[in-house]
């Protein structure tokens, strides 16, 4: 296998517009999609990862991928990811960056972004997409590249491994995903700001694509808003369409207990982003009130130690990672063993649009022996990608190409 050196490293603020209301939420009312981007130059290949932002504050994470991937140069692609669990460990855990976190915000997107960006090359430099990458790796090759510090009270490196070995006698009777494509749902037909009439319209072309799950942002002023709009959703598309409602986290605890009650009678699929997502007593209060309602939870939790609180608190239905806010590929697929061990569905956020997701939640179902439930859709960047996830009748293609399906037109 040739050697490929690492020798230079870089950060690129890629930012871009959208059409007007695409994105919006009850908390974010004006977002431009933004990836602080590493690339990673080892000869003729280049690694690239993302970390995903609305806008402001790109720089400063570029910025900290500058610092913080330095201890790369130089390195052998091979050798890195043979024991990259110890380089996630040293980059996570700056003597003098970690004050900034620790493990979350700026330096922690930095983080996800350089790993991801490793993850990206490493596959390239094996000619393989990076979900073939992920399933020729032994269960040790695996638990290698990860960092399991501060989780032995919910899940050991032994249990880990134990869980990796386990799901390969019944992996082959699970590979068939790869040729049917993975489903997916469609987030794009409710954004806040989006009128009635153009909620229903996107439906039915949601319909026509094959989508059969649609998410409708909630978290109006006006509670009645959102009660009337989530009936509307549940009318249009039928009894047997899955309908999810995001609340991106404006709600209290009792403004949730309220409406929450007021929309079983729509019977929404699950409940995501209630209130503050470092609230985990007040999700778990919650969670036990509405049941057999569900909440999910996990789009603005920025590292695994927060997954395993939830999970240990019973404080959530599903959970949402994204390799684009947590520390990258290696983080994710530590929080999927652990939501695996509790037993938790993963169904993650995509930051990326789906590009890296789309390799994870094949992983994750062919090795690791997660239910298959969908992949969140979002088509605002397809555009912008050299190429875009390809989603045909609700379904997500699988991917052939080396890498993690992260290249940018822009950067080439």
């Amino acid at each position: 296998m040739p050697s490929h050196v690492i020798t230079a490293v870089s950060a690129q603020d890629q930012r871009y517009a959208l059409e007007e209301g695409a994105g919006a939420d009850s908390i974010h009312s004006n977002p431009q999609y933004s990836y602080a981007v590493t690339q990673l130059q080892a000869g003729d290949l280049r690694g690239t990862g993302l970390a995903f932002t609305l806008g402001g504050g790109n720089d400063l994470v570029c910025a900290a991928i500058r610092v913080l991937s330095e201890c790369l140069v130089g390195c052998e692609i091979e050798a890195l990811m043979a024991g990259f669990g110890a380089v996630f460990a040293q980059i996570l855990e700056h003597p003098q960056y970690r004050w900034l976190g620790p493990h979350k915000g700026v330096v922690h997107l930095a983080l996800s972004s350089i790993v991801n960006a490793c993850w990206d090359l490493w596959a390239k430099s094996r000619q393989l997409p990076l979900w073939r990458l992920l399933l020729d790796l032994t269960p040790e090759q695996l638990l290698n590249t990860l960092h399991l510090r501060y989780l032995e009270d919910a899940l050991t490196a032994d249990e880990a491994l134990q869980m990796l070995q386990g799901q390969g006698e019944t992996r082959e009777e699970r590979a068939g995903i790869i040729q049917r494509g993975y489903p997916g749902y469609d987030t794009s037909i409710g954004w806040f700001q989006y009128s009635d009439d153009t909620i229903k319209q996107n439906i039915i072309e949601s319909l026509d694509r094959g989508f059969a799950a649609v998410k409708l942002k909630v978290g109006s002023a006006d509670a009645a808003r959102d009660i009337r709009r989530a009936f509307l959703v549940r009318e249009a598309v039928g009894e047997e369409a899955r309908v999810m409602l995001d609340c991106n986290q404006q709600w209290t605890l009792s403004q949730s207990m309220a409406v929450c009650n007021e929309l079983r009678g729509m019977n929404p699929y699950w409940i995501e982003e209630p209130t503050h997502p470092d609230d985990v007593l007040a999700h778990q209060t919650l969670a036990r009130a509405i049941a057999p309602m569900k909440l999910a939870i996990g789009e603005h939790l920025p590292n695994q130690i927060l997954f395993k609180n939830y999970l240990q608190a019973g404080a959530c239905g599903f959970i949402q990672p994204d390799c684009l806010r947590l520390g990258g590929v290696s983080e994710f697929i530590a929080v999927s063993l652990l939501a695996k061990k509790f037993a938790v569905p993963v169904v993650p956020h995509v930051g990326d649009m789906g590009q890296i997701h789309q390799h994870l939640v094949l992983f994750n179902h062919i090795a690791l022996g997660h239910e298959v439930i969908f992949l969140e859709y979002i088509p605002h960047l397809r555009a912008h990608f050299t190429q875009p996830a390809r989603v045909e009748n609700g379904v997500y293609r699988t991917p052939q190409a080396p890498g993690s399906s992260s290249d940018l037109k822009a950067l080439e």
